[in-house]
């Protein structure tokens, strides 16, 4: 059958696993779109919705399979640097467990990410029985204070009661991205959500006291009430690529201020009539939110500095080539 449309659920070494109404389907691209593409965004992801032709007379004991011939416009986008994480994402979870990972750091890292790619964040606190109630309302707090316009919710997998938050959050036909280091509980919390132990999961160790890469690849699932979650691999480091609307949107005061500084192009370093480094004197701007962001701008200044240095060679290389070419031409024409 052709033209059909399907969702991609997950990807195994240049196969897809799509389904659609008539069910599951390993799926490969064609010929022409790998010689048309450009960049590892013109590849299906997971997330994405395809147009297929399901190829028929294959044996009912394996999988079926399709033909993968369009990918339809994406309403956005998770990446981070070259890799593509996930597409048509309603909301993104920030996953962090308590007594372990916990940064507000490290969160600012997954909201710039996520803001450039127009998706709203939600915090989940995971684990919160490992804390006594003191030391949840001080987390509780700061996040409050560093993300006021952020959802936090909180889970635990010790009882179903403390999942009660997460459950009435998620909504029918929205699609949920779980985010996080690994071993902070994102395959245990959708297993949870599923109903059964369905994604592989460890004990984190007691010596290291970190998890184990156990979910290796993304994957989607669907949920009894009809919301749509996919887990991911851990995220040792949190990388940044060319993040600059993220981080304006996250850092919006800072934004703000930099428009009334002295100098256009003030750094907010140690320039004169730098109102961005009188708000963080005062205390206006928290100093350590203050300094992730430099870090970040930093990161990310990099990255777009690599990107043109990238592009110049490889347009050089172009030039190259092709005055190559023309000088064979040229030499083939005399004989």
């Amino acid at each position: 059958m052709e033209n059909q449309k399907a969702r991609v659920t997950s990807e195994h070494k240049g196969a897809y696993k799509v389904i659609n109404d008539n069910g599951e389907f390993l799926a490969k691209v064609t010929g022409k779109q790998m010689f048309t593409a450009k960049s590892r965004e013109d590849y299906p992801a997971v997330g994405d919705f395809v147009m297929i032709d399901e190829l028929s007379g294959t044996s009912l004991l394996a999988s079926r399979q399709a033909l993968i011939r369009e990918i339809l416009p994406r309403k956005s986008i998770i990446k981070r640097k070259e890799q593509i994480i996930a597409t048509n994402i309603d909301i993104a979870f920030v996953v962090q467990s308590l007594g372990r990972d916990y940064n507000l750091n490290r969160f600012e890292r997954y909201f710039s990410i996520l803001g450039d790619g127009s998706i709203k964040s939600a915090i989940i606190l995971n684990k919160i029985d490992l804390v006594s109630k003191e030391e949840l309302d001080e987390v509780l707090a700061q996040i409050k204070n560093r993300f006021p316009k952020i959802d936090v919710i909180l889970t635990s997998t010790v009882t179903d009661e403390a999942l009660s938050q997460l459950k009435n959050y998620l909504e029918k036909d929205k699609t949920y991205c779980f985010l996080g280091s690994s071993g902070v509980g994102k395959s245990s919390l959708i297993n949870k959500l599923l109903g059964r132990d369905l994604i592989k999961t460890e004990q984190i160790s007691s010596y290291s006291n970190r998890g184990r890469h156990i979910t290796t690849t993304r994957q989607m699932y669907f949920l009894s009430d009809g919301a749509i979650v996919i887990d991911n691999p851990g995220i040792r480091e949190v990388g940044l690529a060319d993040v600059d609307v993220g981080l304006d949107g996250l850092f919006d005061k800072i934004t703000e201020l930099s428009l009334q500084c002295k100098f256009n192009d003030c750094t907010h370093n140690q320039e004169a009539g730098c109102m961005v480094l009188r708000a963080v004197e005062s205390g206006e701007i928290d100093k350590k939110q203050f300094e992730n962001y430099l870090s970040l701008k930093k990161e990310s200044d990099h990255y777009k500095m690599s990107e043109i240095e990238k592009k110049e060679k490889e347009r050089d290389f172009g030039k190259f080539i092709n005055k190559a070419k023309k000088s064979l031409k040229e030499h083939s024409h005399k004989k």
